[in-house]
């Protein structure tokens, strides 16, 4: 999916002037609240109408106000996916599910009800009343319903910022199961960094209603290193989960990682930077459960600290640590080092 806005929106004392390119099927839209992201996804999806300017989608004009092209928001084949599901009370699941469905055009429903109830594993919602549903289940019929209009590209909203951390680890799955599935292209708006770089793979950072960059969101998250209080947070999916002294081993690198809690075949993980300690040696002793022989591959400012990452075979992790003891451990790019990590440092996402 290409696209192209180069447009201007005034709203009461708010302007929006942004002008970019975009690539990609999984891309991010960041930025703090209030910067404009919401008025952004309402002009491409046509909810809004841009004072000037132009939108083009995969080089097709949606929006030109110098020739007079304003496609309506019901032709622009776009899905829409909100922060509250917005489902209609008095149908049932699969009616709202078939709302979008039974408005598209015949020779564009590529997607059936049958494929979409098996990703989304819906099955056994079909005849209940929406009002009986939970949070995550409404929000689950909710992209369902968007999926099943067979738009050609998706715009998620702040989907998940409604949803306790529980359940929004438990919508992500079934919100990229769903674009991946049925290759729909999407468009997911967050202000939570660690959303964005689970769900986007380019990410346009947005401030004030203007562009401040487009990069992946690894660089977003390491721009944005030292900028606040909460460190960097390397995010780890494991697999082939198993019980060793109590605790879970999942393989990692060359070797594995001990983590305390429950095992899972496949879990997402946090790693705060500030929870890896850096040896220049073998230490003799360390209470800490995890001991990775890494070498430095970069070396990077964060604020008044310094980024180091580290390839501990074919995975990477991220240290932070203060400048000085980048000089006494003589760190440098290629350098061997170990990394120690207490089992307790790793926070299971969902």
């Amino acid at each position: 999916m290409e696209l192209t806005f180069a447009a201007q929106k005034q709203l009461d004392k708010f302007f929006l002037d942004m002008d970019f390119t975009v690539e990609g099927e999984r891309i991010g839209i960041f930025g703090p609240s209030g910067c404009g992201k919401s008025t952004l996804v309402g002009l491409i999806a046509g909810l809004h109408r841009p004072d000037s300017g132009h939108i083009l989608i995969n080089g097709q004009p949606v929006f030109d106000s110098g020739k007079k092209v304003n496609v309506p928001a019901e032709h622009r084949h776009i899905g829409m996916v909100f922060q509250r599901p917005h489902l209609f009370p008095h149908l049932s699941v699969k009616a709202n599910l078939l709302y979008g469905y039974k408005r598209c055009e015949r020779d564009q429903r590529k997607i059936t009800l049958k494929n979409l109830v098996d990703v989304l594993q819906i099955g056994d919602l079909l005849n209940r009343g929406v009002n009986n549903l939970s949070g995550g289940e409404k929000q689950r019929v909710a992209i369902g319903r968007a999926v099943l209009s067979n738009p050609r590209m998706l715009i998620m909203d702040e989907p998940l910022s409604a949803l306790d951390d529980s359940l929004k680890f438990q919508i992500i799955p079934f919100l990229k199961k769903s674009c991946e599935a049925f290759a729909i292209p999407y468009l997911f708006i967050s202000h939570s960094l660690t959303e964005m770089r689970i769900m986007a793979e380019r990410v346009l950072n947005m401030t004030d209603g203007r562009v401040a960059g487009l990069m992946t969101a690894e660089e977003l998250a390491r721009s944005l290193m030292g900028k606040g209080p909460a460190p960097y947070i390397n995010l780890l999916k494991l697999k082939r989960a198993r019980r060793l002294d109590g605790m879970s081993a999942y393989n990692f690198g060359d070797t594995q990682l001990l983590i305390s809690g429950d095992s899972r075949e496949e879990a997402l993980v946090e790693l705060p930077s500030t929870d890896i300690i850096l040896f220049k040696r073998h230490p003799e002793a360390t209470s800490a459960r995890n001991l990775l022989h890494c070498r430095v591959s970069e070396i990077f400012e964060a604020g008044t600290r310094v980024g180091i990452e580290l390839a501990c075979g074919k995975d990477k992790l991220v240290a932070v640590i203060v400048k000085e003891s980048v000089q006494d451990l003589q760190i440098g790019k290629g350098v061997e080092i170990f990394a120690a990590i207490k089992a307790t440092a790793f926070r299971p996402l969902g």
